[in-house]
């Protein structure tokens, strides 16, 4: 099945050199480029494309907004471009839908990676982009007033606690699972129902609620696990 892709971004050699490289996978089809958020929406709801990808930062209509209406109106899923060392808005994006998070300056294979991950439902935790941002934007979200431990998080058990946390820590299923002595199975098993007793979409809300029920803070040590910069893309499936 192909991919069908839409590019915005307001750099006319970004968002060619991107539409390029993708449409060059025989599995990918760049259906539309778009200069902004605008254009971006306009051509996902003609299109019906199977993924967005936003840069953050646009003119008319910046990517959040962008991807928190292309969240609302379709089954698009949307991967945001940052610079991160810039951006301070990545928050308000996991918020508005963010399948996945790339840097502008992605090497070739994790940006066809990542739209081929994002299509078929994953979320896309880069180390060197999503924990560090997390950690870092969270800290300027909405924060719990009420002392103790928030009671949302009380359907888990504690086994599925402890992979919520270490999921926000931005461990892989395999990680995980050597962190608590389990089988890859197993840990999907508790991913899975993790998200689906708290209501999450993805593993990318389920790190957005582990800090904000105060389970994770906000510049907490993280563990280990390939989290260095310049890492790779991790895909997990849930």
């Amino acid at each position: 099945m192909t991919i069908r892709v839409v590019v915005a971004d307001d750099q006319e050699l970004v968002r060619s050199g991107f539409a390029m490289i993708l449409d060059a996978q025989p599995d990918i089809e760049v259906v539309a480029e778009a200069g902004d958020g605008t254009e971006a929406v306009e051509a996902v709801r003609r299109l019906a494309p199977d993924v967005a990808l936003l840069d953050i930062r646009m003119p008319r209509t910046d990517g959040i907004e962008a991807c928190r209406t292309i969240s609302a109106e379709s089954d698009c899923r949307t991967v945001i471009l940052t610079t991160f060392d810039t951006d301070a808005y990545v928050y308000e994006a996991l918020h508005a839908g963010a399948s996945g998070f790339l840097l502008k300056d992605v090497r070739r294979d994790d940006l066809v990676h990542a739209v081929r991950v994002v299509a078929a439902g994953d979320s896309l935790l880069a180390p060197s982009v999503a924990r560090r941002l997390v950690e870092q934007y969270t800290a300027g979200g909405p924060r719990r007033t009420t002392p103790g431990p928030d009671p949302r998080l009380d359907v888990l058990t504690g086994r599925e606690r402890e992979t919520l946390l270490l999921l926000a820590r931005g461990l892989s299923n395999a990680e995980i699972a050597a962190e608590l002595v389990v089988s890859d199975h197993t840990v999907k098993t508790h991913v899975g129902n993790v998200l689906a007793k708290l209501g999450l979409r993805d593993r990318i809300q389920a790190v957005i609620c582990a800090y904000e029920t105060g389970l994770v803070e906000a510049g907490a040590p993280p563990a280990g696990g390939g989290t260095g910069p310049g890492s790779s893309p991790a895909s997990a499936r849930n």
